[in-house]
């Protein structure tokens, strides 16, 4: 049967983007549960339960090329090329002063992150939603109350910070290495584990969620 390519793609990556990546496959492996192909988890692989793995490096026309291959019979495992992405969408939406705002919302109505602040310009808000899709499934978590501190390796551009408001709720938000928050929970939570549980429905669902104009911009319930 001839080679056939289901999914390819080529892209420059940091270190720490690299390292995300890789974590999110041995994440996977180690859970037994189909691996990311890629970033959005639209294309997923179930390998076998044991493969052949071929690790070359190699010196090439003045590039160094590093490759890791894993192979297996297509019998013993399975290939999604139509995974369910996410189970969230983000929406894009002008508010009642003409400013640009996005939230993510899942599938069940709720409203589990936004942009907190509104942009002028649609294009700055749809890169507010790329910063928070290429930053939140890899950012590390830290409960500044505790003053904890991100790791400094691994990771992504952002960290999810913990915190207490003046309501001794917990809150989370996404703050970028450049100082400026990018995402919020938008709510107060009785506890700091339900505080987690919101930041890690964002982790896993913002990278694959469609972008949507919601037109009118009128709230929803859990903004009103």
């Amino acid at each position: 049967m001839p080679e056939k390519a289901v999914h390819e793609s080529r892209q420059s990556r940091s270190r720490q983007a690299l390292a995300t990546y890789f974590r999110r496959i041995a994440r996977a492996l180690g859970r037994g549960e189909p691996v990311p192909v890629d970033d959005a988890g639209t294309v997923t692989v179930d390998p076998a339960p044991e493969q052949e793995v071929e690790i070359e490096l190699e010196r090439e026309d003045g590039m160094v090329h590093f490759e890791i291959e894993m192979e297996w019979p297509e019998t013993e495992g399975e290939i999604n090329d139509d995974a369910a992405a996410s189970k969230a969408a983000f929406e894009l939406y002008t508010d009642s002063v003409d400013e640009w705002r996005w939230r993510l919302v899942h599938d069940n109505g709720n409203i589990i992150a936004d942009g907190g602040g509104g942009y002028s310009d649609k294009r700055d808000a749809k890169s507010g939603i790329e910063s928070v899709q290429r930053n939140a499934p890899g950012a590390h978590v830290i409960d500044i109350s505790r003053d904890e501190e991100a790791p400094d390796e691994g990771g992504s551009d952002a960290t999810f910070e913990i915190f207490r408001d003046t309501a001794d709720e917990h809150r989370w938000r996404l703050r970028h290495d450049n100082g400026n928050v990018i995402a919020d929970g938008g709510q107060g939570y009785a506890s700091k584990q339900k505080a987690k549980q919101g930041l890690n429905s964002v982790k896993s669902n913002a990278p694959g969620a469609a972008v949507e104009e919601a037109g009118d911009g009128e709230p929803t319930d859990e903004e009103e």
